[in-house]
């Protein structure tokens, strides 16, 4: 049994604040900062170019990729870090075309993270080889999974809505019609079980700095299936991905299993921080983390609904169609996520109307959920998000 309490110790949470915003950033780990001044004094600072050696910071890409490997149900060793999450989305979407050369169809739906989107966009247009990007309602996704399709590309979790897809049913209807899938993680790593040996998932990606608490900008994950471990080919065919590295050879040869999916040099500092937050991790599992965040997100949406009717619930209903965050939307969504903010409720919007709340069990309980109900309440009853100060759009929203 996990002890939920002992975990929220483990987090700086600032005083005064309900933080109901890891879907986005993940708090900081109250180790991360003494870890990192470790690696920065006792590694960069004594050991300078050795650490690369000594501190075995050449290997951490793996090393950390493994931690993660556990709590996503990949196989040891098929996991590696490094870059950001459109780096990964690149290398995943592009290895898999080449898997299926003979057709130029990219599945995905309009749920997908714009960025997503982005980089299939900048992709198709690099290959110039009259490739279609198909975008369909989510919910429609596996009526379209047919035989010119070459790669499905899905985010399992909508960033806005909370939507939930199916991993496994999709990932076997797409075999059956020779679809390599691509599986972006970015909202269920951490949040809830992903269970990729068991779907046969062929690539997945994933950022660190939401449920995994990484800090902003940690380092991204790609993930490739054993049986192509060997054969994908890498469009990023950087120097740390080569077979010999130090070899400094002329030409280009893939390096073996995950390893080709390296690029440039790892970010070392922030796989330190990365490294810490996984500490916590050691302490609970991913169906405990699930059942407690589906208590805590149909406590919240009751409380909600009871108090504010004027909000939609734009999250499925049903606890096991969605992820671990509440999304309702409302006309004036931006002002008053403003306004939940000055008073201690930090959410966050998502255009045009969705304001996004995400629950994870690692550091928010029954109380924060009543509390922040409480305050939600009190500014939609009482329609104190109406203020100039809260409409003023900033650069993040």
């Amino acid at each position: 049994m996990t002890d939920f309490a002992a975990t929220k110790a483990l987090f700086h949470l600032p005083q005064g604040v309900i933080y109901l915003d890891g879907n986005s950033l993940g708090p900081l780990p109250k180790d991360a900062t003494d870890r990192m001044a470790r690696v920065m004094q006792d590694e960069w600072g004594e050991m300078l170019i050795t650490g690369w050696n000594k501190a075995g910071w050449m290997d951490q890409p793996t090393r950390v990729g493994d931690r993660i490997a556990r709590l996503i149900g990949a196989e040891p060793g098929h996991v590696v870090m490094g870059d950001t999450l459109s780096i990964k989305v690149y290398q995943a979407l592009a290895s898999a075309l080449m898997m299926n050369p003979d057709r130029r169809v990219i599945l995905s739906d309009s749920g997908n993270f714009p960025s997503d989107l982005y980089m299939a966009e900048g992709l198709i247009r690099f290959l110039g080889q009259d490739h279609e990007l198909r975008v369909v309602a989510p919910e429609e996704v596996s009526d379209h999974i047919t035989a010119d399709v070459a790669v499905m590309m899905i985010t399992e979790v909508d960033y806005r809505t909370g939507r939930m897809h199916d991993m496994a049913t999709l990932t076997a209807k797409a075999h059956e019609h020779g679809v390599v899938t691509v599986w972006d993680l970015a909202h269920t790593a951490g949040a809830t079980p992903v269970d990729l040996k068991g779907a046969d998932a062929d690539f997945a990606v994933g950022c660190t700095y939401k449920y995994l608490n990484g800090g902003p900008g940690s380092p991204a994950f790609i993930y490739v299936n054993p049986r192509h471990a060997d054969a994908a080919l890498p469009a990023l065919s950087g120097w740390l991905g080569h077979d010999a590295p130090f070899a400094f050879e002329p030409n280009y040869r893939p390096g073996k299993g995950i390893d080709r999916m390296r690029v440039g040099t790892p970010p070392v500092l922030a796989l330190a921080a990365l490294d810490s937050a996984l500490d916590i991790w050691d302490m609970t599992d991913m169906h405990a983390v699930r059942a407690k965040s589906q208590v805590l997100t149909d406590r919240f949406i009751a409380g909600v609904e009871a108090a504010c009717p004027m909000l939609t619930l734009a999250t499925p209903r049903d606890p096991d169609q969605r992820g671990s965050q509440v999304s309702f939307r409302f006309s004036d969504g931006y002002a008053a996520i403003q306004a939940l903010i000055a008073r201690g409720v930090i959410g966050d919007f998502r255009a045009p109307d969705i304001m996004r709340f995400g629950f994870t069990p690692l550091y928010i309980d029954e109380g924060d959920v009543d509390a922040a109900v409480a305050i939600i309440a009190d500014v939609m009853q009482n329609d104190l998000w109406d203020h100039p100060d809260y409409k003023t759009r900033a650069k993040v929203t």
